[in-house]
């Protein structure tokens, strides 16, 4: 391989060098050096296209699915003829060699290798890198592809590549400015780093929420590359990194992908060496969380790799570092070119021993649970399928009546008796590995210190009780679809309430002007009980819809909802259907405030959740404008995540409390309690667990101040809470719910108003949390109301929409907006 540093230096002319056999450059195509500008998604779009006309027997370019704002997504499969002529016959033998589709793989001699680009926004050097790097395999580096095939995605997040590129462009002065105070280096709200809904991808790999993920899993799990980096940025002081990854490792990582990645580090120092420049490996950038661009490939038996370049979004085309050298972008996709070019080459060299291992992987005997077997909520186990199928795991049903081992909600050793409708999930399919990432009820952790959270269980995530078992239980596919009565004329019509379908539901019913009442208390009719949050609808409340029941049957069966007919107002047991206790659902105008202060990701989980998930309106609004806007046009407004120091200031404070006392309801999310914590008017306060104990005398070494302030730190732990399931914010849910908590910092319970879900212990289900963080969490708020005036304040110190994942959380912010102080201000 020729050294790259010098030979990348000849591509940034417009001229195409003899060995390019008339392919086109990426600066001859786009009509400047590349690096000397940013490209546009469509620029490098066009460019792929090009060379796919150019070189038609060596690049297939398939375009796999399109982002929120509609720009394509593609891949670029780039090889020999031969290769390219081969290419379906290469996937499956790579499927049909690691048991993913039958058959015997008549071959298995071919590397392959991922290559995605730009999946933050901002980090924008790596898909200029992605063009040149297309550029150099069919060039100079095309010996490389006789057993190779390399996929390219020159751009995971185009909405958030665009949102920066564009930014830059209309902004940055000609020629650029490296002063790192100038404007073109300070990236407005929410930056380019996330996608369209303000979703971090690399953090969605597993969880899959959002449409730039589901379509590129789809691709993925056809082809399961051996390899996979992951390109990025970091902050523009920060030498590179590439693998080896720092510790924890995750259990699973075997030590061939261990090994193999230290052999690719290595590749890399020595073009690194050669050329003088600084780089890191084995620090900061851990193989834990699964839902990264790293961890999900290297579960599924990948060697999964993160690469780091500095410059990120403050960098621009060139900007003046604290060591006084001047970064540009030239230099940065320079960098992550070589270590794309050298990471094809080390695939190369070891393709038929990649393969070897890759089979290895899929192994699973040594796993020490055989099954996990899930329980509970219809609605619940469906959503967990859609999940599972998402990653091509398979799933099916218990056909024995009873299983023990580790219980989920005790965490301890116990029982579950089984029914038809239970799943179970076996770790002997191929994909058993990642069965095991996402169901372990706790992961081990090699080390506290962590990029990321440290407990993400699925069975927690879903409120759904489960048994890992060491034994494989037995299990066939029993179950069908489920087919629902069409109704009949009748008095009115209950609907279960205990889900976020049961949350759609409502939605659309109110979406189509329908009158929904819910019942606080329990009630009986036609011999069935109703829980609290019941959902009902007479015929009396909605007589100005024609064609009531032909309708409510129409989304009844849109959302799969079994719907109870009863004939009569008069209950069995009371409360009556007239009785004050069952309420009307007020038709909520909801906003959320947005731009500076707000976390973007908080904002865009809330954004996202409305608009895809529950399907209602949002009104978002500016903190810049949160002064002169007029809440009295509004029920709900939901604060999230964010530091809103300069936002909430006296006058505005006072707007909203006096809001609140006409009727408003306040949501405040994660870091948003800070804004009232401890002020005046407010009953929400700091826990302060301070003792003399606590105090070291400031005698921690240097060396040690790091790890001894993980004591301090909860990093993504599961804790059981205790539910005041009586209050409308807890309507759906059972005495307890598992919480993820983010954080340590803790608030006393509530002097006045009303303790919804609170921590009466300190029992680590799964994850990380210090001992000192612990000490001060016992009797603390998780979710409570405060009433003031005719309003409400309503405080979720834990983030249920949290990266959207933690689906049994959601129903919490649902009751808040409809059911909590529902006599409060209607319009």
């Amino acid at each position: 391989m020729q050294k790259l540093g010098i030979s990348l230096l000849v591509l940034f002319s417009f001229q195409v060098s003899v060995i390019a056999q008339n392919i086109s450059s990426p600066s001859s195509f786009l009509g400047y050096d590349i690096g000397t500008q940013f490209s546009r998604h469509h620029q490098v779009v066009d460019y792929f296209k090009t060379i796919e006309k150019q070189a038609p027997n060596q690049v297939k370019l398939e375009k796999y699915g399109e982002t929120n704002e509609r720009r394509g997504l593609y891949v670029a499969y780039v090889s020999s003829e031969s290769n390219i002529k081969n290419l379906e016959t290469i996937r499956q033998n790579n499927l049909k060699h690691v048991g993913l589709i039958d058959g015997t793989p008549s071959g298995t001699d071919v590397a392959i290798v991922w290559l995605s680009y730009n999946v933050h926004g901002n980090e924008a050097s790596s898909t200029e890198a992605a063009m040149l790097t297309f550029y150099q395999l069919l060039t100079e580096q095309k010996d490389l592809l006789k057993n190779t095939v390399v996929i390219i995605d020159p751009s995971i997040n185009p909405d958030g590549r665009d949102r920066y590129v564009n930014w830059y462009n209309e902004t940055a002065n000609q020629p650029y400015n490296i002063d790192p105070q100038a404007s073109e280096h300070k990236e407005p709200w929410p930056g380019g780093r996330p996608n369209h809904y303000l979703f971090d991808l690399n953090r969605d790999w597993a969880w899959a929420t959002q449409v730039e993920t589901q379509q590129r899993l789809e691709i993925y799990n056809k082809w399961m590359p051996h390899v996979h980096v992951d390109f990025h940025e970091q902050g523009i002081n920060e030498p590179y990194y590439f693998a080896p990854a720092a510790e924890p490792f995750h259990e699973i990582i075997t030590d061939w992908q261990r090994d193999f990645q230290t052999q690719i580090g290595k590749n890399h120092a020595k073009y690194f060496d050669a050329e003088g420049w600084l780089f890191f490996t084995r620090e900061r950038f851990d193989l834990f969380y699964p839902s990264y661009g790293d961890t999900y490939p290297t579960y599924m038996g990948a060697m999964g790799m993160t690469y780091e370049q500095g410059g990120h979004g403050m960098a621009g085309l060139g900007i003046l570092n604290d060591e006084g050298h001047v970064l540009t972008l030239v230099e940065r996709l320079t960098h992550h070119t070589t270590t794309g070019i050298s990471t094809v080459e080390m695939a190369s060299k070891n393709a038929t021993k990649l393969n070897t291992e890759f089979a290895k992987f899929f192994n699973n005997d040594d796993l020490k649970y055989k099954s996990y077997v899930v329980k509970g909520n219809e609605d619940k186990l469906k959503n967990l399928k859609v999940l599972l199928s998402k990653h091509d795991i398979q799933f099916e049903n218990p056909t024995g009546t009873k299983v023990s081992g580790f219980k989920y909600s005790t965490g301890a050793q116990g029982s579950l008796n089984l029914g038809a409708s239970d799943l179970v999930v076996h770790t002997s399919q191929p994909k058993g590995k990642m069965v095991k990432v996402l169901f372990e009820p706790n992961a081990k952790l090699s080390d506290s210190l962590t990029y990321d959270i440290t407990a993400w269980s699925v069975p927690y995530a879903y409120g759904l009780e489960a048994i890992a078992s060491t034994s494989k239980v037995p299990s066939a596919l029993l179950l069908g679809k489920k087919t629902l009565q069409t109704l009949n004329d009748a008095y009115g019509y209950v609907s279960k309430w205990d889900a976020m379908d049961d949350a759609q539901f409502l939605a659309d019913l109110l979406k189509h002007n329908f009158k929904v009442r819910f019942t606080e208390k329990p009630f009986s009719s036609k011999n069935k009980t109703f829980k609290r949050g019941s959902l009902i609808i007479t015929k009396g409340d909605n007589k100005h819809i024609e064609k009531m029941v032909t309708i409510l049957n129409t989304i009844a069966q849109k959302h799969g909802q079994a719907l109870t007919e009863i004939n009569t107002g008069f209950s069995q047991t009371t409360p009556d259907i007239g009785s004050p206790d069952i309420k009307l659902v007020n038709k909520q105008n909801v906003a959320v405030l947005s731009g500076k202060g707000t976390n973007s990701l908080s904002y865009g989980e809330i954004w996202h959740f409305f608009e895809t998930q529950l399907n209602y309106p949002l009104t978002s609004i500016n903190t810049d404008h949160l002064g002169s806007t007029n809440l009295d046009k509004y029920n709900v407004l939901i604060i999230p995540n964010g530091y809103y120091g300069s936002v909430l200031n006296e006058a505005n404070l006072t707007k909203l409390k006096t809001w609140v006392n006409k009727g408003g309801k306040v949501i405040a999310i994660d870091g948003a309690l800070r804004s009232f914590a401890g002020k005046d008017g407010f009953s929400l306060a700091y826990k302060d667990t301070a003792t003399e104990e606590d105090d070291d005398n400031n005698l921690t070494a240097y060396a040690d101040r790091e790890r001894a302030y993980s004591n301090n730190l909860i990093t993504g732990a599961i804790f059981n809470t205790a539910v005041d399931n009586t209050h409308p914010m807890a309507f759906g849910y059972d005495a307890n719910y598992f919480t993820l908590k983010l954080g340590s910092t803790a608030y006393s319970l509530l002097d006045s108003g009303y303790n919804v879900a609170y921590l009466k212990d300190t029992k680590v289900y799964s994850g990380f949390a210090g001992k000192k963080a612990l000490k001060q969490l016992d009797e603390t708020l998780v979710f409570g109301e405060e009433r003031m005036g005719n309003g409400s304040f309503i405080y979720m110190v834990d983030n249920t929409m949290f990266r959207s994942f933690w689906e049994n959380g959601k129903l919490f912010l649902v009751n808040a907006i409809f059911f909590v102080n529902n006599n409060a201000y209607e319009l």
